[in-house]
């Protein structure tokens, strides 16, 4: 019997320290949206960006400028034997062509990333890889040039073809972030076997790609031994460091500068073969070089979403309460760096049980190298282990959002150690409440002509993280403040919350307040990743801030000298506090899909979502970051598919084009709300991450929604006609049916 998840009791959300009542009030957006919204300050480069004055990497034109273009390599594991240049060097325009025999040697220090080391080796290790590189006076010269190079090889025969019983696998001593790959709790085998209800599913994603609107570009220039580099980067300390350490310099002679960034996704969060390919060329010709790598060569060189094979294993009493869980994970990486997926990581944070056991096996192929991808680990991890609790909810005859309910824990599972705040059920119970949960599900899946109806959900998780940064701020005569730290802002609008957390401190208009971020010569500041940047930016903004009003309140009103008075605050010792908390964002997400019963098209009429992400700085651009990650998330429900091509190993989908990603009419609509939560265990602020929390759960409310229209069950993404069409109803109340 299905039990109402509005009204229903269970374990109350929030257990744990700082969870009083003054943190789990409900903020009422659906009344006071339009008012916070206009509250909300407008980003400081709107008029920039919207005039295109803006200038992002390729729009730096020093004289001089020439343009580079890479020659990926045809094969997927073997060596060049021989490079023919002559024809490249005689079109017209064409400058120099770098191979491994004539590029400048490099110093990939211990430890470093080896996908860096372009042009150093005849060795070929993934289709696309850069063979040679072309700089031309004009990019059609260079793309003609690198037409014209001819390269031979000597092919071997290459392994690119993931199966869960691969002879390569192996566990890995840590997965992505520094989690251990296998945690164990209790006595799983024996728990699982005595479980009233067991669930043993296996779940698919294949490997997904970044495709930001910018591509990844770099404008690179000498002058004096020093190098100057316009990167599409989302954080310019980590690319200064690394390219001091790959050409020998010191880190003071590297300026890398991201003023504004057209998105990345986890794409650019560390420094990609294109930045090291301009300043090569620009060492090699002794001009200015920019490199916009061609969207096609994005999947090879700029990082993807590995494929995920997840198995998961539920165990439960009668009333759905779980004694055992499991989820094991295969996965894969390149031949040149180990990066394991850590997709079993959030079922270690998520429910309770008593004895659990997460693992992650990883087999090394000739790919390009995996890397981070919005919410890595987590939004695969997550649609695997959501769509399973859907099937145990179902096996146990309870409502899903109450099931989620019922095995809430009263503290973090794997370490035992407490939230700083949990607000999961609140989400649930919001979300429900404003979805009418109660009214779709009662009504069971409903019809509309030839359209399926159903509607679902999901929970989801994102760590709640921190990172040391430094910031200073001047006040000036004239009454203003400039703040400078090296945040990035790829598009999230860190510039305009930075300001509002120094003007709120400084206790000023946020008008009075400049801020200058986005360069390595400013106070240094991790990179825009794993949702960390505002708590980590704001804190040091807060601290540097808070520290200058002291000052200034006591010079009691004297005038300050003429270059100002400076503040600067340096977080590394404090971030180091609070580690006894489990540090996590929540959300639940709700989803209402129609299918069509003839051609098994699905599409999504309403998202809509509830996050306790800490206390929201900005309205305005905390919706669009939870709107954007929804639409991410559906996009990776329905639209998202790359295969990699057997034969040639490729990626076959190299494009927007042939990658398809979700559009205006894809997404008629999308709500977002939060919880007010505000948690000084994590920073003054109290803020959280929002970056990321959206797209975790989504995925998963969108293929339990497929499952409630349809009675369909679909355990890989993407959602597709194919896999719904033989097991839909057909005309006389038959129905096709394969084994899913």
């Amino acid at each position: 019997m299905s039990t109402d998840p509005v009204t229903a009791t269970g374990t109350a959300a929030g257990t744990g320290p700082g969870t009083g009542p003054s943190s789990d009030r409900t903020t009422d957006l659906a009344a006071g949206l339009a008012a916070d919204l206009a509250a909300a300050p407008v980003r400081l480069e709107a008029w920039e960006k919207v005039t295109g004055a803006a200038r992002y990497a390729g729009d730096h034109l020093p004289e001089g400028l020439a343009h580079a273009w890479p020659v990926p390599a045809t094969i997927a594991r073997g060596d060049i034997t021989a490079v023919r240049v002559e024809a490249a060097l005689a079109v017209p325009g064409v400058l120099a062509v770098l191979t491994h025999r004539n590029a400048p040697a490099l110093r990939v220090p211990e430890g470093g990333d080896p996908t860096l080391a372009v042009l150093q080796s005849p060795r070929i290790a993934h289709r696309g890889q850069v063979a040679a590189l072309v700089v031309a006076r004009t990019p059609q010269d260079a793309r003609a040039g690198a037409e014209a190079v001819e390269i031979a090889y000597a092919a071997e025969p290459h392994d690119v073809v993931l199966t869960d019983d691969h002879p390569g696998l192996y566990t890995p001593e840590l997965a992505n972030g520094g989690h251990p790959a296998v945690r164990e709790r209790g006595d799983f085998d024996t728990a699982y076997r005595r479980a009233v209800v067991r669930i043993d599913r296996t779940y698919r994603v294949g490997p997904l790609h970044n495709h930001p609107m910018e591509p990844h570009t770099a404008t690179a220039q000498w002058a004096d031994g020093r190098l100057t580099v316009h990167d599409s980067s989302q954080g310019t300390t980590t690319v200064q460091e690394t390219l001091a350490a790959l050409f020998g310099l010191a880190v003071a002679d590297v300026l890398v500068v991201s003023e504004h960034v057209g998105g990345g996704f986890g794409s650019k969060g560390t420094a990609r073969p294109h930045v090291v390919l301009a300043a090569m060329a620009a060492r090699e010709t002794g001009l200015p070089v920019r490199l916009a790598l061609p969207r096609s060569q994005l999947p090879a060189l700029t990082g993807h979403r590995a494929p995920t094979v997840h198995r998961v294993r539920l165990g439960a009493a009668a009333g759905g309460e779980l004694v055992a869980l499991a989820h094991e994970v295969t996965t894969r990486s390149s031949t040149l760096r180990e990066f394991v997926e850590q997709a079993a990581v959030p079922a270690r944070v998520m429910y309770a049980s008593p004895h659990s056991r997460t693992t992650h096996r990883v087999v090394r192929q000739d790919v390009p190298t995996p890397s981070w991808m919005r919410a890595p680990g987590e939004a695969p991890g997550m649609f695997a282990l959501e769509c399973a609790m859907d099937e145990l909810a179902e096996a146990c005859g309870i409502d899903p959002v109450e099931l989620r309910v019922r095995n809430e824990p009263p503290a973090e599972p794997d370490s035992g150690r407490p939230f700083s705040s949990r607000h999961l059920v609140e989400c649930l119970r919001e979300g429900a409440r404003r979805f009418d949960w109660r009214r779709h599900r009662a009504r069971g899946a409903g019809r509309e002509g030839r359209w399926l109806l159903g509607s679902g959900v999901a929970a989801s998780t994102y760590p709640a993280l921190v990172g040391p940064s430094t910031a200073e701020v001047l006040a000036r005569p004239d009454g203003t403040f400039l703040l400078r730290t090296n945040a990035t802002d790829i598009g999230t609008g860190a510039r305009t919350v930075l300001a509002q957390v120094a003007a709120e401190a400084l206790a000023v208009p946020i008008e009075r307040v400049a801020v200058e971020i986005g360069r390595s010569d400013l106070p240094r500041a991790p990179l825009a990743g794993g949702s960390a940047g505002t708590a980590s930016w704001g804190w040091a903004v807060h601290e540097a801030c808070t520290g200058l009003r002291a000052e200034l309140a006591a010079r009691g009103g004297a005038a300050l000298p003429p270059e100002g008075l400076r503040h600067r605050a340096d977080t590394a010792e404090a971030v180091r506090s609070g580690r006894e908390f489990a540090r996590h964002a929540f959300g639940a997400q709700f989803a209402e899909v129609a299918v069509d019963a003839d051609t098994g098209e699905v599409r999504v009429r309403r998202l809509l979502g509830v996050f306790a992400a800490g206390r929201i700085l900005n309205a305005r651009t905390a919706r669009s970051q939870l709107t954007g990650g929804m639409i991410m998330g559906l996009s990776m429900a329905l639209l998202e598919h790359s295969t990699l091509d057997p034969e040639f190993g490729d990626h076959a989908e190299r494009d927007l084009a042939s990658y398809h990603v979700a559009v205006h009419a894809d997404v008629p609509s999308v709500e977002a709300y939060w919880i007010e939560e505000h948690d000084t265990r994590l920073n003054p602020m109290g803020a959280k991450g929002i970056g990321e929390i959206g797209i975790v759960g989504t995925a998963a409310a969108v293929a339990n929604a497929v499952h409630h229209a349809t009675g369909v069950r679909v355990r890989e993404l993407p959602v597709r006609p194919e896999s719904l069409l033989a097991q839909l109803p057909v005309p006389g109340g038959l129905c096709r049916t394969i084994n899913s």
